[in-house]
């Protein structure tokens, strides 16, 4: 199992000094990734109508692309995934092209997590429809992976035509892995048939249970097993107890999960130090055994 680390960028420094040593002491602890939110906007809760939501205007979110960049060239060990990328409030051959150049500047070690998103208020800012994500984000997948695996491509879709281009240069990876995020039956569908992998939000195996009966139906729909994805939950720090978080983890190992990732967000941390010393205490704890 690869162990990596949830960016704890609503509640850590943006300028590029604490980006770096957050990055470089990840890679030095021995965690094999980060892993990246992503919000392009936030709204305001006092706005005309009302909003309500986990993230506002006063939370910062650092750009994955750019974040992975800058990361992967202060510790170029590390792997990353988005987790998740809104895709369909993205325009698609933008995400190709900068996906794939990350790709080529990390060495290949980019994952890419797409889900649909929840903020209406993203989607409208972005000038998307907010009531047809699920579809369009099926398309820009499918269009993803041709992008990523030929030269030339001619492509025509409800939401992209593409009259024979190409991405210059391609991925190292050809095609990066897709995985998705989010537990809705129409997730565990896309993940059985277009997906390399799974990023369930359910704190403990025990919880995720039902649902990945359910994905193993799905998978075996089309002709593929468990062993044909990977499965990355997250674990959250909360107080500290090593001992709960170790059993949560063996849960998650023996459930099958490939990855995992450590986050220490919400667990009341006011300076980096606070969540680089959790993380130093995972890693001593975790893993030396892998």
């Amino acid at each position: 199992m690869q162990i990596g680390l949830v960016y704890p960028q609503t509640e850590y420094p943006t300028d590029p000094a604490a980006v770096r040593d957050y990055a470089q002491a990840a890679e030095a602890l021995g965690y094999t990734h980060v892993l990246a939110y992503d919000h392009i906007l936030g709204a305001n809760p006092d706005r005309p109508g009302g909003w309500s939501g986990p993230y506002t205007f006063r939370d910062p979110f650092m750009e994955p692309f750019l974040l992975f960049t800058w990361m992967a060239a202060v510790a170029p060990r590390l792997g990353f995934i988005t987790g998740i990328l809104i895709l369909p409030q993205r325009e698609t051959t933008l995400v190709a092209k900068q996906a794939a150049v990350l790709d080529v500047l990390c060495g290949g070690r980019l994952r890419l997590g797409v889900g649909t998103g929840w903020n209406e208020v993203e989607y409208m800012a972005a000038g998307y429809d907010f009531h047809t994500r699920g579809k369009r984000q099926e398309e820009q997948v499918e269009l993803l992976k041709l992008l990523w695996t030929q030269e030339l491509v001619t492509f025509k879709g409800r939401w992209h035509d593409i009259p024979d281009a190409g991405l210059n240069p391609l991925p190292v990876q050809r095609p990066i892995p897709v995985w998705f995020g989010g537990h809705a039956d129409a997730v565990l569908r896309r993940v059985a048939r277009l997906g390399d992998g799974w990023l369930p939000g359910f704190r403990t195996a025990e919880a995720a249970a039902g649902h990945l009966d359910t994905l193993d139906r799905y998978l075996a729909e089309h002709g593929r097993g468990r062993a044909a994805i990977g499965i990355e939950p997250r674990l959250h720090w909360g107080t500290g107890d090593l001992d709960a978080l170790g059993r949560a983890l063996e849960g998650w190992r023996a459930a099958g999960a490939t990855h995992i990732s450590l986050n220490t967000m919400g667990s009341g941390f006011r300076t980096a130090e606070e969540h680089l010393n959790a993380i130093r205490q995972f890693s001593g704890e975790f893993l030396a055994s892998g």
